[in-house]
């Protein structure tokens, strides 16, 4: 589950990351107010009005600008909030900001330069270990300096029954160019924010930039956790922070039933049960000249009802053009899968694009014979080839 970088900074304040004071808002007065608070404790009219929407580059779209007055957060908060922001991570349409973060300036002036760092942590599949991934080098550019300076970016892979030792927080300390008090300041920064990151039970967790103030205090300036869905009957606090106006509407309304369903870029849509068969579904649709327009997993339950309901979620996207069913019998018995797919045909109504059916397993041969006998536009197949084989063939015709 993705979090918003405001509320990435509460979890990270929770485990003594030092994160720079901040506000939400959600209309350009609560910004205004917002900054006045702030200002009590920080004595400086200089805040950062910042976008609130799932996607990194927020700079580059013009979701982050820097306020140098009261009246200029008010102005910016009024032009940020509302808008369809587009950044390297969006979609073409953008996305609409509902929220801003007002946060007090760390930009501040001090007795040393200011620096910005890149730190993030994640899990290398290869080895089953967490590794810090950082470079001196951080700020809006950090895919440019991984690609043109490799040698910038550092990796610390942590021993998962040691957890982070001392004495890898100062080789990143070091690494990163630090000293002097600076340096000391970096090395709790770290082991917090590993902390953060193993308490959360986060899958990533990306801060860019890490900021060494002029007084060579540290601070998280921006904060990208996302957190593992499994884990999250552990954290009903993080749970309850999901924001359904970020995701996909398709997805959340598949979700309400029980539906693991992701949007693809194709033209055939995929209704099967199992992850592993839909894999094979999408792989074999591919091989045979087509393209997935969807992952959509039904379950051990594929109920007349959750068929239904599949279907009306595959059939709201126009680029579908034809739907084949991939069902494997196992704890659910095929003849129920196929009267639940003439059910769920008679109660939508006339299915503008050909469905082709695939079933094996538990009473498959009944389940072919429903569905034969049925008189209505749905074709069936045996084996998985022949069932993607028919999907491009209707297609062409």
């Amino acid at each position: 589950m993705n979090l918003h970088e405001f509320q990435a900074k509460e979890i990270l304040k929770h485990f003594n990351v030092n994160v720079p004071q901040g506000i939400i808002a959600v209309t350009p007065d609560e910004a205004k107010d917002a900054a006045y608070i702030i200002n009590a404790g920080s004595g400086s009219e200089k805040f950062a009005v910042k976008a609130q929407i799932h996607a990194g580059g927020r700079g580059k779209g013009g979701g982050v600008k820097i306020a140098k007055s009261y009246q200029e957060v008010y102005d910016y908060a009024k032009q940020i909030l509302g808008m369809m922001l587009i950044t390297p991570q969006t979609k073409a349409e953008g996305k609409k900001v509902h929220k801003v973060l007002v946060e007090q300036n760390i930009y501040y002036e001090g007795p040393s330069p200011i620096k910005e760092f890149y730190i993030s942590i994640l899990l290398n599949r290869p080895t089953g270990r967490n590794i810090i991934m950082y470079s001196p080098r951080g700020g809006m550019d950090i895919e440019k300096v991984a690609e043109e300076t490799p040698e910038q970016i550092f990796k610390e892979e942590i021993h998962p029954a040691l957890g982070i030792q001392t004495f890898q927080c100062r080789r990143i300390a070091f690494n990163l160019g630090l000293e002097g008090e600076a340096y000391k300041n970096m090395l709790p920064f770290i082991e917090n924010l590993y902390n953060a990151y193993i308490g959360s039970d986060a899958s990533l967790l990306e801060i860019n930039p890490v900021i060494k103030a002029a007084d060579n205090k540290i601070f998280a300036a921006d904060a990208k956790v996302v957190v593992d869905n499994n884990a999250l009957f552990r954290h009903p606090n993080i749970a309850n922070m999901r924001d359904i106006y970020e995701e996909d509407p398709t997805e959340v309304e598949a979700g309400k039933f029980g539906l693991n369903f992701v949007k693809l870029d194709g033209n055939v849509g995929c209704m099967v049960n199992g992850a592993g068969l839909a894999m094979a579904t999408m792989d074999i649709i591919k091989l045979s000249g087509g393209a997935p327009a969807n992952f959509l997993d039904v379950g051990g339950t594929a109920n007349a009802k959750r068929v239904e309901e599949a279907f009306r979620i595959i059939l709201t996207d126009t680029n579908v053009k034809a739907i084949l069913v991939n069902i494997f019998g196992g704890i659910v018995r095929c003849d129920r899968v196929a009267q639940g797919i003439v059910d769920a045909y008679h109660e939508i109504g006339e299915i503008p694009v050909p469905i082709i059916v695939r079933l094996q397993g538990t009473n498959a041969i009944e389940a072919k014979n429903i569905i034969d006998q049925s008189g209505l536009k749905v074709y069936s197949a045996i084996d998985l080839k022949d069932a993607a084989d028919l999907v491009t063939d209707l297609l062409k015709n």
